[in-house]
């Protein structure tokens, strides 16, 4: 039986006063209202199952569903930083020359809006539009770049009623347009991306499992990216004309626990994988040749915090570190929801 703090608080001032209620002779009414006192609320199970659903939003944002004919709208600010190390140096000659430490990092502050509409009371389309401002310090090139980043588009279906104690499965689905500045165009000595380049699409499914305080969930996901053409970017020496993107493929799983009514905390691992992309370049002599990048893989664990301030507002704050060479060296992400 689960007591809320100040039940129990309660409970203890009345356990106080037992003896001298037994002394004086209790009547049925006074019994009853001990009862009643000491007995859980209905209310009690169901406030630490909206804080974990609060919570679990902010962690997959695909989890949460609103009713028909109803707009949330949230807002997100992120920060990402990715540091690397490189050692240029030439062993043609046996031995070590033209030795040099480069250093390369990037910051990153995305002001995301997210807009959700219930279409049905089982199915939510959402819209997503990131506001970008990078700064990166590289080898010849050192600026900062504010623009918009990939607009994306998508929606999110429940089959079936969630019930409790069972498993919730929501099926998502996401087109997302190359509206933020290319890679495969920009000057990398003059100019920062803020976007993918690529158009792509997204299907996944997650499942979400409440057993209070404390809620599991996963999820998986594959994407596809349509290949971009008519390119005119000079890249070693020679002119990119095409990209195929890879396949990509990742999966997630973690938890939330409620400290209380007010706090959550949640643990979660994600990691995408993207297969090998290829490349068309074309040399000085108008020869097309084909180049192919290496596998990808990004993980990330992050560790998260809630606070609810209200029925309706919950602040979640999440830090990321990357365990590959591909993720985010650091990651923070500070959501709100805002109401409309």
């Amino acid at each position: 039986m689960k007591i809320s703090p100040m039940l129990a608080l309660s409970a203890c001032a009345l356990f106080v006063q037992l003896p001298a209620m037994a002394q004086e002779g209790a009547s049925p009414a006074t019994a009853d209202a001990v009862r009643d006192a000491l007995a859980k609320k209905d209310t009690d199970t169901d406030a630490t199952t909206g804080l974990l659903k609060d919570t679990l939003t902010a962690v997959d944002k695909q989890y949460s569903m609103i009713h028909k004919g109803k707009i949330q709208l949230n807002y997100e600010l992120g920060y990402a930083y990715i540091g690397q190390e490189k050692i240029n140096t030439d062993l043609s000659s046996g031995n070590a020359t033209l030795f040099s430490i480069t250093n390369s990092n990037s910051h990153t502050f995305t002001n995301t809006l997210l807009l959700d509409y219930g279409l049905l009371n089982n199915l939510t389309a959402n819209v997503t539009m990131p506001f970008i401002s990078r700064y990166s310090d590289v080898s010849g090139y050192s600026g900062v770049s504010n623009t918009i980043g990939d607009l994306s588009l998508g929606a999110r279906w429940q089959p079936s009623e969630v019930k409790r104690d069972e498993v919730s499965y929501t099926l998502t689905g996401a087109a997302r347009i190359a509206t933020g500045t290319s890679p495969f165009k920009v000057d990398v000595d003059k100019g920062l991306a803020t976007g993918s380049g690529i158009n792509s699409f997204t299907i996944g499914a997650n499942m979400t499992k409440i057993v209070d305080p404390v809620a599991l969930f996963a999820s998986v996901n594959a994407g596809y990216g349509l290949k971009v053409k008519h390119l005119n970017q000079q890249l070693y020496g020679a002119t990119l004309r095409e990209v195929k993107p890879g396949a990509s493929f990742g999966f997630g799983l973690g938890f939330a626990y409620a400290l209380s009514y007010k706090i959550t905390t949640s643990f979660s691992f994600q990691e995408m994988i993207s297969a090998r992309s290829t490349l068309t370049l074309q040399d000085a002599r108008d020869v097309l040749s084909k180049a192919q990048t290496q596998t990808q893989a990004a993980g990330i664990l992050s560790i998260g915090a809630g606070y609810r301030i209200n029925p309706k507002t919950t602040v979640n704050v999440t830090v990321g570190a990357g365990l590959t060479a591909a993720a985010p060296n650091l990651s923070v992400t500070v959501s709100l929801p805002l109401s409309l």
